[in-house]
């Protein structure tokens, strides 16, 4: 029988306030799962995200609220039915394939049946700020091979210039959350070809990105917020080249795979990012990013401190994640 051993809110100190167009943080505030059965465990993290209605409290209430039907025989393919997707079914999602795996013997990508996984390189992500800012953490990080420039609207053109002038060797791919005006499409991506710039990720509010469809741009767009699972993922197709999988949007592993293949299939570039946590919510990400056109989990590269038995990175390369860790 699984067990709910335990569902508890950890904060984690960024080395650096961290800023998007919506805001900023300076601690990366995440929800950790336990399960056990027998002498098994397996831990899950998630990070709840405002911009999809979640909080601390919802997502650990969301949690506390499946008890009953975990000590009743919930597995995790009964738990894609019983929770929506987000936050909270991607910590038990999480702790379930990490469960499997100590129960089993077999590493969590065997259970999945993919190949083994092998190192990914992530982008490291500059935050929001003045062009002279991003250009400073630009020059200090510039041997890294991508970065990824948060970007929010007016002035974004001067920022990722700035950006380039000290990374000249770096490939660059921009984010604006959502924070651009659909008449910023086209002369931006334009702009940004010049620069150098390979990918544009969510320019527009996901609820107005239809428009995208017409306006013409030379760099692939890529779709956050608009996409969480495969439901709605073909009315994306004339939008967007590629789709960043989440696996706190997709509420953990065992949708983001699913996800994964579906775009796939349907001609879609895939991405595979994170919201900010530690080790723990990158390491399942690490399996799904195995042959990914971008990666980005450098989630504990932000942390004044990762966790103990967090992921290894050399630079901007990640190496699986080990058993004693997840999976």
């Amino acid at each position: 029988m699984v067990l709910l051993k335990s569902v508890c809110h950890e904060s984690w100190p960024l080395a650096a306030a961290f800023s998007i167009s919506r805001g900023t943080k300076t601690s990366a505030e995440v929800v950790v799962v336990e399960l056990v059965e027998g002498d098994f465990r397996g831990r899950g993290e998630c990070v709840p995200y405002p911009r999809y209605g979640e909080s601390i409290e919802s997502v650990v209430a969301q949690i506390e609220s499946v008890r009953n039907d975990l000590s009743n025989g919930m597995d995790r393919i009964a738990l894609q039915d019983v929770m929506p997707a987000g936050a909270a079914r991607c910590a038990l999602d999480g702790a379930f394939w990490d469960l499997e795996a100590k129960r089993s013997g077999r590493r969590a990508w065997q259970l999945a049946g993919e190949a083994e996984p092998g190192t990914v390189t992530t982008v490291y992500t500059i935050s929001l700020d003045t062009p002279e800012k991003m250009g400073a953490s630009a020059k200090a990080n510039a041997a890294r091979p991508l970065m990824k420039l948060k970007l929010t609207g007016e002035g974004d053109l001067d920022r990722v210039a700035a950006v380039r002038q000290n990374a000249p060797n770096t490939e660059l791919v921009v984010d604006a959350n959502e924070g651009w005006s659909p008449d910023m499409v086209e002369p931006f991506s334009a702009e940004l070809a010049a620069l150098g710039v390979t990918m544009i990720e969510q320019p527009l509010p996901a609820s107005d990105d239809s428009v995208l469809a017409s306006l013409a741009h030379p760099i692939p767009i890529c779709a956050d917020e608009s996409v969480h699972t495969r439901d709605g993922l073909s009315a994306l197709a004339d939008r967007y080249d590629m789709i960043n999988i989440k696996l706190d949007k997709t509420g953990g592993l065992t949708e983001g795979l699913a996800l994964k293949r579906e775009a796939e299939a349907a001609g879609l570039g895939i991405m595979v990012g994170c919201m900010v946590g530690t080790s723990l919510s990158m390491a399942p990400a690490v399996l799904l990013g195995q042959g990914a056109a971008v990666v980005d989990l450098d989630g504990p590269l932000l942390l004044a401190k990762d966790r103990a038995d967090g992921l290894s990175f050399n630079g901007s390369v990640i190496s699986p994640p080990a058993p004693s860790l997840w999976g």
